[in-house]
């Protein structure tokens, strides 16, 4: 049986991370980056597919928290005889991913279970184990190394091979620290100098308050605000600027089902979203690194831009099936790589033109080669917007004139437009004006259902998409026109489900895969935006509490969430969903407002 997502909280150091249970296993480990191979992949699995657990042997968790500002994790546990903490923190990197965890003793004594079993390349793998020599004072050590991997753990107390395992049994008392460093390093390097835990720890804690303590934001939601920022921080990979979607990979969309996607990549479409979140909060070195990125990612043949890229702005993304692993919930097959990559979605042209744009009005020097690079895009996607695509949501499936799509193209070609208008380039301010014209009026005619008195998935349909909540958050068209009001109603009558809304009716994704999925968190919190840009705060305040309320113990949210079963799903935590909570909140607070900024653009 799997442990819910609801259980796990992040550890991160920027560039890789790990979920640990609150019932103190670390089920989720990719070293030495979010998108190398997994040496603890119990997630996806069951124990032998690779863990680090330390716990009471006999024991029940009894509540846990981030410190204050941190990524520094305090679980408490209940044990026949005594009380226990065990803080968990992944140190920022100074030249390896460290694992730093300490046990304190709160009262009386408790007897304490330590199994670590890495498992390489997501659990396929049983490394040799060797003990050695400790670091730092302590007696007890193990090595585990396979192919081009290795992995240290440093131990206060004795360890026991226990099969392809290390394990201890041990007591801890009232007021005692027991400190245990896990340590990766490629197996043919000598390893680094292992950390001390509780100097990691406590520098760990300075560097994350200072950042934090950098936030701006004072609304009504503050506590709220730092956890997910802190989180798109996590998630940030710092060699390049790149932010990664989500920390898993292949966790369902639905329960036992098969859409089961590696989300350990950058996401164009993700960029304008996540610049307002960071730039609204004081974070312009994250925002400026990010678009910078961005422009690297796109540089090229536009022809050939991906719609998601590594975290080094690799483009080659191949996806693959791991047999071994039974999946999260026996949802299979648990796919790693993601072969949507190379998919022609129109909407990212018009993400990553209305990043730099922003980005630019936010007074974020723009790289000397931007302009060139923007202009080579627009040429091309001249030609580009007459044609079908696949859409926002990676739907495997016939390509159909989505309006989404079509709105974002629209945008490309505003912004391009107004960017010209300020450089004086007339010629090519009337080329783009003419192109945005043009689809507005498509858009309008083919792209909208007089008789639903809404907008429609696709050109033809009768159906809907949440993605349509986008046209009034772009500027496409005004939050009070007939033709958006009647969308954001016919979106609350159809798509919506206990105050949660979901991308669009699965049965009509014609993509061959079998239907179901949960509530699409990051669409919930555009109708939250779209409904206060149309003065209904009541209404807006109300699905945003709704929002809040199912995040976990710890502040996380994943991609969807099952209304049925009251439980999330997708992948964990997920970027887009704390990008939208930032952004709803500082809407809702009036407070640099993200929504009615960017379509007054």
């Amino acid at each position: 049986m799997s442990t819910p997502l609801e259980d796990y909280a992040l550890l991160g150091d920027c560039q890789s991370c790990a979920l640990v249970s609150r019932y103190g296993s670390i089920d989720w480990l990719c070293v030495p980056n979010f998108d190398s191979a997994a040496c603890f992949a119990a997630l996806l699995g069951a124990p032998q597919h690779g863990r680090w657990l330390i716990a009471p042997r006999d024991g029940n968790p009894a509540g846990r928290r981030y410190r204050d500002g941190t990524l520094i994790l305090e679980s408490d546990f209940h044990a026949p005889g005594g009380e226990v903490q065990i803080i968990d923190c992944m140190p920022p990197r100074t030249e390896e991913p460290d694992i730093a965890r300490i046990v304190v003793g709160k009262r009386g004594k408790t007897a304490m279970r330590l199994e670590f079993a890495p498992r390489f390349d997501y659990g396929s793998i049983v490394p040799w184990v060797r003990r050695c020599e400790g670091r730092h004072g302590t007696k007890h050590a193990a090595t585990m190394i396979a192919g081009p991997d290795a992995v240290m753990l440093d131990s206060p107390v004795e360890l026991h091979r226990e099969g392809a395992s290390i394990v201890a049994d041990f007591e801890v008392s009232e007021g005692q620290r027991l400190a245990f460093v896990m340590s990766y390093h490629p197996s043919h390097q000598t390893a680094a100098k292992m950390p001390d835990a509780e100097q990691a720890i406590q520098r760990a804690e300075e560097w994350w308050r200072s950042w934090s303590d950098r936030c701006t934001y004072r609304g009504q939601w503050r506590e709220e605000v730092h956890r997910s920022l802190i989180v798109l921080k996590a998630l940030t990979f710092a060699p390049t600027g790149g932010i990664v979607a989500a920390a898993t990979a292949s966790l369902p969309e639905h329960l036992g089902g098969v859409r089961n996607w590696d989300y350990r990549y950058c996401w164009l479409r993700d960029a304008t979203f996540t610049l307002y979140a960071l730039r609204s909060n004081g974070y312009l070195e994250e925002a400026k690194a990010w678009n910078e990125w961005l422009l690297r990612a796109i540089a090229g043949d536009p022809a050939q831009m991906n719609i998601m890229y590594g975290i080094d702005g690799r483009r080659r993304l191949t996806e693959f099936e791991l047999p071994w692993l039974p999946g999260y919930e026996n949802s299979k097959p648990v796919r790693i790589g993601n072969a949507a990559h190379s998919q022609f979605q129109l909407d990212v042209f018009g993400e990553a033109i209305d990043a730099m744009y922003q980005a630019q009005a936010d007074g974020i020097e723009p790289n000397p080669d931007a302009w060139r690079t923007l202009k080579v895009v627009t040429k091309y996607l001249e030609h580009a917007w007459h044609e079908p695509d696949e859409g926002i949501w990676e739907v495997r499936g016939p390509r159909q004139h989505f309006t989404h799509s079509k709105v974002m193209a629209w945008i490309a070609f505003d912004r391009m437009t107004k960017m010209a208008e300020e450089k004086r380039e007339r010629r090519d301010a009337a080329r783009w004006k003419a192109e945005r014209d043009a689809l507005r009026a498509e858009i309008c005619a083919k792209g909208y259902d007089a008789k639903r008195k809404s907008f429609v998935q696709h050109y033809g349909a009768k159906h809907l998409d949440a993605s349509l909540l986008m046209i009034p958050l772009v500027g496409f068209l005004p939050p009070d026109d007939p033709r958006v009001v009647g969308t954001v109603e016919a979106i609350q009558r159809e798509l919506m489900h206990d105050g949660l809304v979901r991308r669009y009716l699965t049965e009509e994704t014609q993509d061959g895969l079998p239907a179901g999925e949960g509530a699409f968190l990051a669409c919930s919190f555009w109708l939250c935006d779209c409904l206060s840009l149309m003065n209904r705060r009541n209404e807006a305040n109300e699905l945003f509490e709704r929002l809040l309320a199912i995040r976990n113990d710890v502040g996380l949210l994943s991609e969807e969430y099952d209304i049925e079963k009251r439980r999330l799903v997708g992948n964990f935590p997920q970027a887009f969903s704390h990008v939208g909570l930032v952004n709803s909140a500082l809407n809702l607070s009036r407070v640099d407002n993200p929504a009615q900024r960017r379509r007054g653009m």
